[in-house]
């Protein structure tokens, strides 16, 4: 038992040496996300639809 709760005590000191990040921070984080993915999404819809023409083309 005084092991977990070391361990406890041990996650706590931890967790307040972290640099949480401001909300500025997550905001900016969070478009660069939805940003990244929308492109994502839409270079491998092309890339689907270039294979898909090329498929039909050949059968």
């Amino acid at each position: 038992m005084r092991k977990i709760v070391q361990f406890v005590k041990e996650c706590y000191a931890e967790l307040r040496k972290v640099v949480w990040p401001g909300r500025d921070d997550v905001i900016s984080s969070v478009k660069v996300v939805i940003i990244s993915t929308v492109i994502f999404a839409a270079v491998l819809g092309l890339v689907d639809i270039v294979l898909l023409l090329g498929v039909q083309a050949i059968f």
